[in-house]
């Protein structure tokens, strides 16, 4: 396996490059140490690595977000100072991130131009703006409707609508960070023949994925980042996915999920004829019902924004439901709130560890106890036994590999992926009958997901009941012994023969071409009777 394959090629025209990239932050975190990137003009460049590697900080000197402190940038071979943003673009560099930069009131067209609107005589003029949209899309291949609002469009068409406007800007080095995290596989395929037509016609792009199959579906070459250093550039035909994993993490991983058949036991929650109406009036869940048993996984497969960040908040007592009933293990708690919900034997992992899962300013050791400090062994007599505290936090970073220097560090200071593992730490250390996963692996390396897999089937396997909502298709395939599909607040497919699916079949229901009417011969109520 070489290393260095771009070497071995003729004159290249590296279009862009980072030479000795260095980047320490105030903590002392050394986020890049003298990192190299080469990127061939006309190539699919995929960036990969653990979280922490180092490609984030990498990525935001390429865009101007950070300064590196020492190092070169390099344009078509010249030294180039790239000093925001606003630089970045008029250079021809373009990022489209993981979380969407748009405003959800405006049309695709008014999104698109915002910031660089085409006008007469001071005059916006919305006609320029659709017409300039239409024309970039059929030239790129990235199909929309330029007069659709931005909040009634799916995800897919959303995304494409990001990548219009850094081209409408004039970017000719496309960065895409994590582009497919929240696409169905038709989505997704759409999304790779608009970026092989980008190219065709002359862009780059750098692709930032955790998805090693993506990364040899699309790439032409692959850079491997580890502990803030470049492990080595390869042609991306020349390996295999194990091997680029085997660079990531240092080690052997297993690039699958490995299960034992579900050993079902009794029914531990029962949801009947669930329904929610968010603020703003939209109905985010119309009668949703669903089982789950002791010694299982339920997933719940789904587009985000059909209602799966409803349910699970529902479920886990954060939100009211308008109607409808949950019991656990024969107990109503309909209505008990977040912390009746925990006391019947709920955890939750919510999808949004900043927001829901931490309290970013306190030490690991609070973090831990956050939901069971008034409880034995850690309350004593009315006060804390920090004794207790600090065991507790040794052990749940030892099994868990949180990678921290000290327990007393809060968690703000963390990585992402050991921001996740704390918060994965927590949950599944209070013993749950009902486990409730909201995308337990999102932005986490392939390590760090490795071990988040390998706890959620132990759990399983010591008897708990896991209901699994996932926007990683592969993921809730994979760990899922039961599957529900939810599309627009309902659930519109049930299936209990899970390996028998593929990926393309969920993902017409999760789109809502396809809704099963009648319960066929593999397919049951999402209950599991058959």
């Amino acid at each position: 396996m070489s290393l260095s394959p771009q070497s071995s090629v003729l004159s290249p025209e590296f279009v862009l490059e980072a030479r000795g990239i260095t980047k320490r932050y105030p903590n002392g975190v050394l986020a890049n140490d003298h990192v190299d990137l080469r990127v061939l003009k006309g190539e699919i460049h995929a960036l990969v690595g653990e979280n922490g590697a180092g490609k984030t900080t990498l990525m935001k000197a390429l865009y101007g977000l950070e300064q590196p402190d020492s190092g070169q940038i390099l344009l078509h071979g010249q030294p180039t100072t790239i000093a925001n943003p606003d630089a970045a673009i008029r250079h021809g560099i373009g990022m489209v991130h993981q979380h969407f930069m748009l405003i959800p009131s405006l049309t695709i067209a008014e999104n698109v131009i915002l910031g660089r609107e085409p006008a007469k005589r001071g005059v916006i003029t919305r006609g320029d703006a659709a017409r300039i949209t239409r024309e970039l899309s059929e030239q790129y291949g990235l199909h929309v409707d330029p007069e659709a609002r931005v909040d009634v469009i799916p995800v897919g068409e959303r995304q494409r609508v990001e990548i219009l406007k850094t081209l409408y800007r004039g970017a000719e080095i496309l960065i895409l960070d994590e582009p497919t995290a929240v696409l169905t596989p038709q989505e997704t395929n759409d999304l790779f023949r608009a970026v092989r037509s980008l190219v065709a016609q002359g862009k780059t792009v750098i692709f930032i994925t955790h998805k090693l199959r993506e990364v040899k579906e699309i790439s032409d070459n692959v850079t491997v980042m580890r502990r803030g250093t470049v492990v080595g550039t390869v042609r991306t035909a020349d390996v295999t996915r194990e091997e680029i994993a085997r660079m990531m993490v240092g080690r052997e991983v297993l690039d699958r999920t490995r299960k034992e058949a579900a050993a079902r036991g009794p029914l531990v929650l029962a949801a009947t004829n669930l329904n929610y109406v968010t603020p703003d009036g939209k109905r985010a869940l119309a009668d949703v019902s669903l089982e789950a048993y002791a010694g299982e996984i339920l997933g719940i497969a789904g587009v985000e924004g059909n209602g799966q960040t409803e349910l699970i908040e529902v479920l886990a007592g954060l939100t009211l439901p308008a109607a409808g009933k949950i019991v656990v293990n024969g107990k109503e708690i309909t209505g008990d709130g977040a912390r009746g919900t925990r006391e019947a034997g709920v955890s939750h992992i919510p999808e949004d560890r900043l927001e829901l899962g931490l309290a970013a300013e306190a030490s690991i050791e609070e973090n831990l106890i956050v939901d069971r400090y008034y409880r034995a062994p850690f309350s004593r007599g009315g006060f804390l036994n920090f004794r207790a505290e600090a065991e507790n936090a040794r052990q749940a970073i030892t099994d868990f590999d949180v990678r921290t220097p000290d327990a007393k560090v809060t968690a703000h200071s963390l990585s992402g992926g050991n921001m996740q593992k704390l918060v994965v730490a927590r949950e599944l250390s209070a013993h749950p009958k009902l486990l409730l996963a909201a995308q337990p692996t999102r932005g986490i390396d392939i390590g760090a997901t490795e071990l988040v897999h390998r706890q959620l089937i132990a759990t399983r396997d010591a008897g708990t009941a896991v209901v699994l909502v996932s926007a990683d298709l592969g993921e809730v395939m994979a760990l899922s012994d039961r599957l529900a599909v939810m599309y627009n607040g309902e659930i519109v497919a049930r299936f209990t023969d899970v390996p028998s699916l593929t990926e393309e079949e969920l993902g017409y229901y999760m789109l809502g071409v396809k809704r099963q009417e009648t319960i066929g011969s593999r397919q049951s109520a999402v209950g599991g009777g058959e």
